[in-house]
């Protein structure tokens, strides 16, 4: 084969490592390096029987699953691309997006079954429909579905188009967008996974723990370690007593959770006599962490290693491996720790202003990045690629900054900025700053029409559980910390912050909610 690296060959380079090794575990369930092969042959030549070939678009729509996750590797064995749709979307939004990507196939789970059948009316051009697990009268069954492919079609294929997966964005504001992740973006990917942290040698292999959604960061970091000839631990629905339970009976190496979930690893009460030992890289991502959190988990020893990337350049812009959390006399390096780490070797990233001037260390400025990381485009939409791509660099939308060192700090998403009063306020300084109070479980800062100040700077806060918290208290907290500009003129307190599919908070619920 030439030309870039398949999702599956990622799976077949662990297989020529020991086909006999675990490959996925699940629920006291084991499948090896061979089994798995065989699975993904069977599926690809299913999917050749129906007329699924290369380039055809596949959707899965299940929960955390390992044959579901085979099924993502049976797809790019048949050269089709791969369409991760969220299971927690609502049934319009997937309906929307399956069209969007012109998918002719998906693969569901039977939980969603009633999802499929209230949207694959309106959608005529996905003329395959399996269901991973029962049966209903409109689609295939699993097993007769994967003897289709014991028919002896073509089942290894490598597509003339490296086009591997098809990404949803949000779609918050109008009709969402399909990113075009090819082959090179995810081999690159893997590439400074692999460079970048700590990873163990052959004879020793990785164990990855995924909680997470497979459908996005906890998915796409399973490919370095099928490279390795790891195993796979699947979780299929979030249970934070449960992941502790697994990291010390699997001896997990490496796993990845957002903020929201550390911080619940943190607070459990198994937290302090479980055995992490076994860990050798804990990712977090996917939104800012508090700084108070994070020395917390690092006094506790927890090898803890961030990521920064986006849909469009996926994980690996930036890093922090676990020895980045410390300074050169061993302490925890303190500064260090509300940036996201340094650019990965194989990204340039820089900072730009509005008229696409580049600027110099220290000045905050969008984020922009370059190199095979970086998407090809928006699929079918050149006018919101242009947009992304502007004076050559891939816009990410984040304001931030790079240090004397080296660290990159993200301030902001640019629609987040507040400006109140006539200064530039960024919200993730404030809710660092509210987060470093004890009884702070989570908050949001946000900008609201006033009169007076143009936007009044709004915090929304959960408080801890046990913790009480009083209002005035807490503003004097934070102007002691960041001055007065930057201390919130109103806050709240709710039971709960709004949250996406992935946890992370709803901003335009919140202003929407507060008359913003």
């Amino acid at each position: 084969m030439t030309g870039s690296v398949r999702l599956v060959d990622h799976l077949d380079k662990g297989a020529s490592l020991g086909g006999d090794a675990p490959c996925l575990v699940c629920d006291g369930v084991t499948w090896t390096y061979d089994e798995v092969v065989a699975l993904t042959r069977r599926v690809a030549g299913a999917l050749h029987a129906r007329g699924v070939g290369p380039g055809a678009k596949v959707a899965v729509l299940s929960a955390n699953d390992p044959v579901a996750f085979a099924t993502v590797l049976g797809i790019s064995r048949a050269g089709a691309v791969w369409c991760p749709v969220n299971p927690r979307n609502e049934a319009a939004e997937n309906r929307e997006l399956l069209d969007l990507f012109d998918c002719s196939a998906l693969v569901f789970a039977a939980a969603y079954a009633e999802l499929v059948d209230a949207i694959r009316g309106d959608l005529p051009a996905v003329t395959t429909l399996v269901c991973l697990d029962g049966e209903v009268g409109w689609a295939l069954t699993w097993d007769d579905f994967l003897a289709l492919g014991d028919g002896g079609g073509p089942v290894d294929v490598v597509a003339e188009d490296d086009l591997a997966m098809l990404v949803g964005t949000g779609g918050t504001t109008g009709r969402p967008k399909g990113v075009m992740l090819t082959r090179t973006n995810l081999e690159t990917m893997t590439a400074l996974t692999l460079m970048s942290y700590p990873w163990p040698t052959l004879p020793q292999r990785p164990t990855y723990l995924a909680l997470a959604p497979l459908t996005h960061a906890a998915g796409v970091l399973c490919f370095p370690v099928l490279a390795s000839g790891g195993s796979i631990v699947v979780m299929r629905a979030p249970d934070v007593g449960g992941f502790l339970a697994r990291v010390a009976e699997h001896r997990v190496t490496h796993t990845f959770l957002p903020p929201t979930l550390v911080y619940m690893v943190l607070d459990h009460p198994d937290a302090a006599t479980t055995d992490l030992s076994s860990l050798q890289c804990f990712w977090y991502g996917a939104a800012p962490m508090s700084t108070r959190r994070l020395t917390d988990a690092l006094e506790r020893g927890w090898p803890m290693a961030q990521l920064f990337g986006q849909t469009e350049a996926p994980m690996m812009i930036s890093v922090m491996p676990p020895s980045d959390h410390f300074g050169a006399d061993g302490g925890i390096a303190t500064s260090r720790l509300s940036s996201a780490g340094r650019p990965t070797p194989l990204v340039t990233v820089a900072l730009m202003d509005d008229d696409g001037r580049l600027l110099p260390t220290g000045e905050r400025g969008e984020i922009v990045v370059r190199g095979s990381l970086v998407m090809r485009g928006y699929y079918r939409d050149a006018d919101a690629t242009a947009e992304a791509s502007a004076h050559g660099w891939h816009h990410t939308g984040d304001i931030g900054f790079l240090d004397e060192e080296g660290f990159l700090h993200i301030v902001d998403r640019a629609k987040d900025m507040v400006i109140t009063g006539g200064f530039n306020v960024y919200s993730t300084e404030v809710e660092q700053a509210l987060m470093a109070h004890p009884a702070v479980a989570d908050c949001a800062v946000i900008g609201l029409p006033d009169e007076t100040w143009g936007e009044r700077l709004t915090a929304v806060l959960q408080v801890r559980p046990g913790e009480e918290l009083d209002v005035t208290e807490v503003q004097a907290f934070v102007k002691a910390r960041i001055g007065s500009v930057k201390t919130p003129k109103q806050v709240e307190v709710w039971p709960d912050l709004p949250r996406s599919k992935v946890g992370k908070v709803l901003k335009t619920e919140i202003k929407a909610t507060l008359g913003g």
